[in-house]
């Protein structure tokens, strides 16, 4: 069990840093927490797993942040760890409109 607690803040620690060292100042751009985002709702968007509902706090911080800003910074390298396709499933999960053909990295 603490090796996958250990895996998982491994996770979110890789991608804050990917998201803040690539993209100095998304955060201030997209006028968005990304470790708020990163820490409310990894669990939910990560490659490995099930789609799972995600939960109020992670809602939350979705409902504050700017989707199609954040997309625009979403490299190939964070797609290795962020599901796209689960970040749009939380998002309506969370009850968020995404415009029809927006893209997120190469989704």
């Amino acid at each position: 069990m603490a090796s996958s607690s250990f895996g998982f803040l491994s996770l979110m620690l890789v991608v804050v840093g990917t998201l803040l060292g690539e993209y100095n100042g998304v955060s201030a751009q997209c006028e968005t927490s990304i470790p708020s985002l990163v820490s409310q709702c990894s669990e939910y968007i990560r490659v490995p797993g099930p789609e799972i509902p995600p939960s109020t706090d992670c809602c939350d911080v979705v409902k504050s942040v700017d989707i199609p800003c954040i997309c625009k910074y979403v490299t190939p390298e964070i797609e290795k760890l962020v599901s796209m396709e689960k970040v749009v499933f939380v998002a309506t999960a969370c009850g968020l409109t995404l415009q029809p053909g927006m893209k997120c990295g190469s989704t």
